[in-house]
């Protein structure tokens, strides 16, 4: 399933269609317009980890929140390590070391940073609880999106099949050119080899769409995003098209109360 919803010519974020029918859940994942980044960073850098200038990364931040009537003071995200920690999230603010962040607070809004890693967006309607993954070639052979649901589960009683996903905008397997001492690590469903250049291409999208099904969550309750992070450079940051000197999105999911 691949549907996004209707939005402006070049918005500052798209809304997977797999959620819009849950009026109380925000999710979206950012684009790289509509910001006052310059440069390389052009224009809505959310990476506090580039060289941008920190005052234009936080007003682009603040930009994308607004736009989603999130405040900023409701936000959770974590420093990244290509890891597979997970962590249960209670207030919001700034952590370490995790790569998966959930939560059963409403008005807690989940937030992972990308730029061609595959951001993972789950929503249990349930029991209210959410997931806000990180998954790029490390996190996905860790089986980081598996993990996660193991740990909806145990923490919040959630049921897979009663889940809804997003496996969000990344490099497509057309450009995840990888060598052998990557590749080796991927089953063969997921890798193409290049007899060429002896090289292989990785499939990172569905790895992760799999990893959802093999926890149990139904296929028709998973959208994989259209868009690819190198094909659609003009509107997504690509940290390997761009040769690491680029701008970073934001992929978020929370739920609302109605004070909001």
């Amino acid at each position: 399933m691949t549907t996004h919803s209707e939005m402006p010519e070049k918005p500052l974020y798209r809304a997977p269609g797999i959620f819009l029918q849950f009026p109380n859940l925000i999710a979206a994942e950012s684009t790289r317009h509509g910001g006052v980044s310059e440069g390389a960073y052009a224009s809505l850098n959310l990476g506090g980890s580039t060289l941008d200038k920190p005052e234009n990364v936080a007003e682009n931040v603040r930009r994308f929140f607004n736009a989603l009537q999130v405040p900023l003071e409701r936000v959770a995200k974590s420093h990244q390590i290509h890891g597979d920690a997970i962590l249960k999230v209670t207030e919001p603010g700034r952590f370490e070391t995790f790569d998966a962040l959930i939560t059963g607070k409403p008005d807690v809004q989940l937030a992972v940073t990308i730029a061609d890693c595959t951001p993972i967006l789950i929503f249990d309607p349930v029991h209210n609880a959410v997931a806000a993954i990180h998954a790029g070639w490390r996190g996905t052979v860790k089986h980081i999106v598996q993990k996660t649901v193991a740990a909806l589960q145990k923490e919040y009683g959630t049921v897979p099949e009663h889940c809804y996903a997003y496996v969000g905008t990344c490099i497509d397997e057309c450009s995840f050119e990888v060598g052998e001492e990557v590749a080796e690590h991927f089953e063969s469903a997921y890798k193409r080899a290049d007899e060429t250049s002896g090289k292989y291409f990785i499939d990172l999208k569905l790895a992760n769409r799999d990893q959802l099904i093999h926890a149990g969550l139904k296929n028709e309750n998973i959208e994989v995003s259209a868009f690819s992070t190198v094909l659609n450079n003009s509107d997504y940051f690509s940290y390997r098209h761009e040769k690491g000197v680029t701008g970073r999105m934001l992929a978020t999911i929370g739920m609302k109360t109605h004070d909001l």
